[in-house]
């Protein structure tokens, strides 16, 4: 069978038969790629935690008739491990995961642009920012902003999208800033604090996120999980479990 070779990320796995498992990761150059990993729940498996969640693995796979079947898996960064041991960096990077794993949604598609930004988060999460150790919510809400704007969702931060008035309240249903009079149902009205953060956030410009006060991350959590479940049509799964203490 042909093969080919590109690193990846390991994003979820379901159990296949006896010993086999379905392994969902995004690659670098093929999109998202489902593949079998064959005896990997055997104890005697080459494989090892090559294959599971948080995985960023140099992957070989060889061309099947349904699915492409796992030749060889060389770990690059086992993230899995640091955020194994921070409850609240785990809880975030399953969302990370999940979030992915529905964004990206055509297999063997190019997804370039979220493969950095998923690599680039879960880093982040495990060894902290360019700019030093930021909270684990402030990292996914600023994960979420981007990745949703990668593929399409970019929330409008600037006057109301609307009519061009100042900004007022934001609406998760209606793409971001609205002013007072364009304002729809389930809107929210934040602190110019919140609305600072959110554009830092979006741009990634972490240093300047420093001494960002509690109650304004708090508030743009809110803001942001609400916006990621309007856009992703049904709510993530994971996004519950966040420790948000």
């Amino acid at each position: 069978m042909p093969t080919y070779r590109d690193q990846a990320v390991v994003l979820r796995t379901h159990k296949l038969g006896e010993a086999d498992r379905i392994i969902t990761m995004l690659t670098r150059e093929h999109g998202k790629v489902r593949a079998v990993a064959r005896g990997v729940r055997r104890t005697s498996s080459k494989f090892g935690a090559r294959l599971e969640p948080f995985a960023h693995i140099d992957i070989q796979l060889a061309k099947g008739h349904a699915l492409d079947v796992v030749a060889q898996a060389q770990a690059l960064h086992l993230f899995g491990d640091a955020l194994a041991a921070n409850y609240p960096s785990f809880t975030v990077g399953e969302v990370m995961l999940e979030t992915c794993d529905r964004l990206v949604s055509e297999e063997n598609e190019p997804a370039l642009q979220q493969y950095h930004l998923l690599l680039g988060a879960l880093n982040a999460l495990a060894t902290g920012t360019s700019d030093g150790p930021r909270p684990a919510t402030m990292i996914l809400d600023s994960y979420l902003l981007r990745a949703l704007s990668i593929a399409g969702y970019a929330p409008h931060l600037g006057e109301c999208w609307r009519c061009g008035n100042p900004r007022e309240w934001f609406s998760p249903s209606g793409g971001g800033a609205v002013c007072a009079d364009c304002r729809p149902s389930g809107s929210v009205r934040p602190s110019e604090g919140a609305w600072y953060l959110m554009g830092l956030l979006l741009a990634g410009e972490w240093q300047r996120t420093a001494d960002a006060p509690e109650p304004v991350c708090a508030e743009v959590s809110g803001i942001v999980a609400a916006f990621t479940n309007w856009h992703l049509e049904h709510s993530l799964r994971s996004l519950p479990f966040v420790d948000r203490a």
